[in-house]
C-alpha cells in the first residue's frame, strides 16, 4: 500500500472539529478572535470580486512590507494549513525523502505522506527542551533528502530558533541539494524578539505563515507562503489546480487588518503577558507536571508524571467543562498541549479546572 493511500485525513483535524470545544477551552490553537467591529469596518470597505488573478495587489503588497521582501516571493493562500500543503505539493514528488522534525504539527506529517513522500524524522527531545538541534538533523539527512521541515516557533512545545541555528540547518540541506520549510505561524507571538522570516537567510528558504493563530484573525483565512520568486511562481500555478482565487471580500478585511497590525499585536501581546504570568504560576505548583517556563508564545507542552492523559483529558471534559489537546496527536501520549491564547477570566477557570482534576486523578491513585 502505497503512502498517498495510507492517509487520506487528518486524525488531529478531525478531532479538533469535532471534540476540542469546551466552555474552558485550553485547546485552542490561537488568540481568542479578535473582533469585526474593533477593525471599523464600513460596507464600502468592501467587494465581493476584484483583480486578484494571483493575489490582490494590495495584499500582496502589505504581506510583503511585513516581512520586508518583495510582493513577487509572496503566495497567497487558505490559512497556515493550505499554505503548507501548497509549498509541500510544490516540492515534492512521490517517493521524495522529506525530512520532518518529531513531534511536529500533525497535519505537516499528514500531508507529506498523502504526497507519497518518505517521510523521515528526527528528534527534537523533551530533555532538551525540544530545542532544534542541528547535529539531530545531520544524523538523519541523507543525499536523498529533498526536504527538511521545522515549526517555529515550535508546534507543539513553543521553543524558539534562532536565526543562526536555522542557517545551520540550511546549510546541511544545502549539502544534499535539499530545501528547508519553515512554519512560523507562531512566530510573531515571540514578541521580545523581534524575529525575521527565515526566507533572509537564503533562497533556499520557504515560509509559511498567517494571520490566524497571533492576532486572532483567523476567520479571514489570511495566510502565505514566501519563497524565492521563481518557485513562488510554480506555487501559484499549481494553485490554480486548488483554490484558485482567495475570497475577495476576505482579501479586502485581510488588507484592513494589516493596516491595523500594530494594535491588534499590542492587544495579543498585552493578554499573552498576562496569561503567562497565570500559567506558570500554575505549573509551579504542580510537582506532577514537568514543563518549562513559558517566556514567549502562547502553548505549552507539559508531561503528565503520573497517570494517563487520554484519561486525564476524558475526565476534563466530562467533569470539568475543560479541554486539553492530546499529546498524542503529536506522537507524545505523556503530553498535552495547552494553550494560553484564551480569554484571561476564561484561562484562570481552566487551569483552576485542570489543577482539580489532576488533584482528583492523584487521590485515586493514591487510594489504590
Amino acid at each position: 500500500m502505497s503512502a498517498r493511500q495510507r492517509v487520506m485525513s487528518s486524525a488531529y483535524m478531525h478531532w479538533a472539529k469535532t471534540h476540542s470545544q469546551a466552555p474552558f477551552n485550553l485547546a485552542t490553537s490561537g488568540v481568542k478572535h479578535y473582533p469585526l467591529e474593533r477593525l471599523r469596518v464600513e460596507l464600502s470597505d468592501l467587494e465581493l470580486s476584484g483583480a486578484s488573478a494571483y493575489g490582490y495587489p494590495p495584499l500582496q503588497q502589505a504581506i510583503a512590507a511585513k516581512h520586508a521582501v518583495s510582493p513577487d516571493s509572496v503566495v497567497a493562500a487558505n490559512g497556515t494549513s493550505m499554505a503548507n500543503f501548497l509549498a509541500l505539493a510544490t516540492l515534492i514528488a512521490p517517493g521524495d525523502e522529506v525530512l520532518i522534525e518529531q513531534p511536529t504539527y500533525e497535519l505537516i506529517v499528514s500531508a507529506a505522506l498523502y504526497l507519497g513522500a518518505e517521510v523521515k524524522r528526527f528528534t527534537r527531545p523533551f530533555d532538551a527542551q525540544f530545542r532544534l538541534d542541528p547535529s539531530e538533523v545531520e544524523r538523519a539527512i541523507t543525499p536523498c533528502t529533498r526536504l527538511v521541515v521545522v515549526t517555529n516557533m515550535h508546534n507543539p512545545s513553543n521553543a524558539y530558533t534562532d536565526d543562526e541555528t536555522l542557517r545551520q540547518i540550511g546549510d546541511l540541506a544545502s549539502r544534499v541539494g535539499a530545501l528547508v520549510l519553515v512554519d512560523e505561524v507562531y512566530l510573531d507571538a515571540a514578541f521580545t524578539r523581534s524575529p525575521q522570516t527565515a526566507l533572509h537567510l537564503g533562497e533556499h528558504f520557504i515560509t509559511t505563515s498567517s494571520l490566524t493563530k497571533v492576532y486572532g484573525l483567523s476567520g479571514l483565512r489570511c495566510g502565505w507562503i514566501l519563497a524565492a520568486p521563481a518557485l513562488a511562481e510554480r506555487m501559484w500555478r499549481l494553485n490554480d489546480l486548488f483554490g484558485v482565487t482567495q475570497p475577495h471580500a476576505a482579501e479586502r478585511l485581510s488588507c484592513i487588518a494589516f493596516a491595523r497590525l500594530p494594535e491588534i499585536a499590542a492587544h495579543s501581546r498585552a493578554m499573552l503577558e498576562q496569561n503567562r504570568d497565570l500559567a506558570n504560576n500554575f505549573f509551579s505548583t504542580r510537582d506532577d507536571l514537568e514543563t518549562s517556563p513559558i517566556t514567549d508564545g502562547m502553548i505549552a507542552f507539559p508531561r503528565l508524571l503520573t497517570g494517563d492523559v487520554d484519561a486525564l483529558c476524558a475526565l476534563l471534559r466530562e467533569k470539568y467543562e475543560t479541554s486539553l489537546v492530546p499529546g498524542r496527536f503529536f506522537e507524545m501520549p505523556e503530553h498535552f498541549r495547552l494553550s494560553i491564547g484564551g480569554d484571561t477570566k476564561m484561562l484562570s477557570g481552566g487551569l483552576e479546572r485542570l489543577g482539580a482534576a489532576l488533584d482528583e486523578i492523584k487521590q485515586r491513585s493514591n487510594n489504590q
